[in-house]
């Protein structure tokens, strides 16, 4: 008889509920536990639109956090058993009909889809239902705290009115914290735990990238390509990338640490700040969010205690970014219960209200778009530096995704199946969902951004914008942000000859209101 913990987006040791109920039981029952990963190859086949699911800056983030998960379970006399397969074919056979099988509990369709896969082998196996349990750890707010034990229906439509119910429950200080959520909510740091014992492992004994390389591809990983044949530059074999986006808990935690503590957030405070898209426009917390590497409520903690050590003043601009901060995670928290309430609805044309509107589906449009070529700076800079560095902005992503789904009119799901595969932060409620919003498809009125605006207000100078776009190094501020207002002489110049034309009517971002409704068609010459 085993606890077996299934780890999925909870890679971390710390505030991990699955771990801590697992040792719970394991205490009670004087058990073992087995913590597991799963390499599910339906997660790295391609797509419809012939994408990888999962690309591979996104796969070597992950792989690096299994790895580093693996050697904190190890620091603590246990460790990780990495397992390739579908869940529903490896899991039940580490089972016995005494043994119980922890996760954390997902909402969207196609993981719901292999719970069910996988409770119904256990059956055949069986093993009781009972043994199943999920776990709830995935947001900063417990859904059984704000009203959500019995289910996703009465989540708002709107996310000022989901912020306007979680008043009552919304923690002023650290001591409040304890007194505002549920007993275990907040889990301890699993240092002392002695229960965690060594499992059976594969080959794999020294956490080595090659190796786990090697041993995903023995073990018939079902890629399309394969792992030999995925897009990781050479130098990326080994795991020489910026430190600065390096998967598993401790350089999150690092991260956190670094972003909050030596920051000068007099300076790039969300309203004022001007470089919105430079190095700190954002926290960059959401690649190891995005995987578990780091607990919401570890952030929010963290936020809190900076708060006070800087005597909690309304008017000091740290005080107001971290309190920001603590905002963003309430966006996460409402876009995952409100995936959990329209489920697979979130995924499809019309969205969550079936909205019907023909999208163009031009493959030749699409191209533009996604390599950076609509002529439009902002996106483009956007689309290249994803492409490259596999992330971009909040802000940047939004600024794209409205672009393609309202200026151009094009499926709006192709977008959103771009950046599942490209982005490395890739969460597939927050995705979706802000791809739903940006699209037009729900309750709310339309957020249509005007690129034009959006650029010329937060990169007045054009440094993101000559960052990645090298056609216009040379162009001056007045007219970085416009390029199509450059004379023939203007362009020869600057350089900027190479640069594409736009692809919609400037037009359409003119007056005073910025985009209007209806079609903006693309020029064909563009097509070539």
């Amino acid at each position: 008889m085993v606890i077996c913990a299934w780890l999925r987006n909870d890679l971390r040791v710390h505030d991990n509920v699955v771990l801590h109920e697992a040792a719970r039981l394991a205490a009670q029952r004087k058990v073992p536990v087995v913590p597991v990963y799963v390499f599910d190859p339906r997660y790295f086949q391609r797509t419809r639109y012939k994408t990888l699911r999962t690309g591979s800056l996104r796969a070597l983030f992950l792989l690096q956090s299994v790895l580093a998960l693996k050697r904190r379970l190890r620091r603590r006399g246990s460790d990780l058993l990495i397992k390739v397969g579908k869940p529903e074919k490896v899991l039940p056979p580490l089972l016995s009909s005494n043994s119980v099988l922890l996760t954390q509990q997902e909402v969207t369709s196609p993981e719901l889809t292999i719970d069910s896969w996988v409770r119904l082998a256990m059956e055949e196996r069986r093993i009781p239902q009972s043994q199943w349990r999920y776990c709830w750890g995935s947001t900063l707010f417990h859904k059984d705290d704000i009203g959500l034990q019995q289910g996703f229906d009465d989540v708002p439509e709107f996310f000022s009115k989901f912020l306007h119910g979680l008043q009552k429950v919304w923690p002023r200080n650290s001591e409040d914290w304890d007194e505002t959520t549920r007993d275990g909510n907040v889990c301890p740091e699993l240092s002392t735990i002695s229960s965690l014992v060594r499992p059976p492992l594969p080959k794999l004994e020294t956490g080595d990238l090659r190796m786990t390389l090697t041993l995903l591809s023995s073990e018939g990983m079902d890629f399309e390509p394969s792992w030999k044949d995925l897009p990781f530059p050479e130098k990326v074999v080994e795991p020489v990338v910026d430190d600065a986006l390096m998967g598993g808990e401790e350089e999150g935690l690092k991260r956190l640490s670094d972003y909050l503590w030596k920051t000068d957030f007099a300076s790039t405070y969300y309203p004022e700040r001007q470089l919105i898209f430079g190095d700190y426009q954002a926290s960059r917390l959401g690649p190891w969010l995005s995987l578990g590497n780091l607990s919401p409520r570890k952030v929010f903690q963290e936020c809190l205690r900076f708060c006070e050590h800087h005597g909690n003043d309304d008017a000091d601009p740290r005080t107001k970014h971290a309190r920001r901060l603590i905002t963003e995670l309430t966006w996460r928290d409402f876009f995952r219960f409100y995936a959990g309430k329209h489920g697979s609805s979130i995924f499809e044309p019309g969205g969550p209200k079936s909205y019907r509107k023909d999208w163009m589906q031009d493959e030749r449009i699409f191209q533009l778009w996604s390599n950076g070529r609509t002529g439009y700076p902002l996106v483009d800079a956007c689309m290249r530096e994803l492409s490259i560095t596999g992330y971009t902005s909040n802000h940047a992503r939004m600024n794209a995704a409205s672009f393609l789904a309202c200026s151009m009119s094009f499926d709006w799901r192709r977008g959103a199946n771009w950046f599942e595969s490209h982005l490395i932060d890739y969460d597939v409620t927050s995705n979706w969902c802000n791809w739903v919003r940006c699209a037009g498809l729900t309750e709310s009125r339309l957020s249509s951004f005007n690129v034009v605006r959006q650029s010329q207000k937060f990169d007045p100078m054009g440094l993101y914008l000559r960052r990645w776009l090298p056609e216009l190094q040379e162009v001056p501020p007045e007219l970085i942000h416009e390029p199509w207002l450059m004379t023939s002489e203007e362009l020869v110049r600057y350089g900027a000859s190479a640069y594409p034309q736009p692809c919609v009517d400037p037009s359409f971002f003119e007056g005073p209101y910025g985009p209007r409704t209806g079609w903006a068609m693309v020029p064909q010459s563009l097509y070539k």
